[in-house]
């Protein structure tokens, strides 16, 4: 989403730098909040596109975010109802950990 943000600001000169937050409504009132509301729903809406479709292929399963804006999309989401941040570092950990097994004394 930051990189998209960044894009749009960075390729259309008539557009300065977005903040990126949950605008007032989904229909913008103004240039920054119309902004806002395509990027935010936008992924949003991505991000459920692609839930289904996985859904559709594995049956019924527990969909989680992770990273650092999974907090501001996935109250957005319909599927998406849990939040892990430090998933991926949780994962790394477990490998690491039966990589290399505590010795006993």
């Amino acid at each position: 989403m930051a990189i998209s943000l960044e894009a749009l600001y960075t390729h259309a000169a008539a557009l300065r730098s977005v903040e990126l937050v949950r605008p007032r409504s989904v229909i913008g009132r103004s240039t920054v909040e119309s902004i806002q509301s395509g990027v935010l729903y936008g992924f949003a809406g991505q991000v459920d596109g692609i839930v289904e479709r996985i859904l559709d292929e594995i049956g019924e399963a527990t969909v989680i975010a992770t990273g650092g804006l999974a907090s501001l999309i996935v109250p957005h989401t319909r599927r998406v109802r849990i939040i892990e941040p430090w998933l991926a570092l949780h994962g790394l950990r477990i490998v690491h950990e039966r990589n290399h097994p505590k010795e006993t004394t």
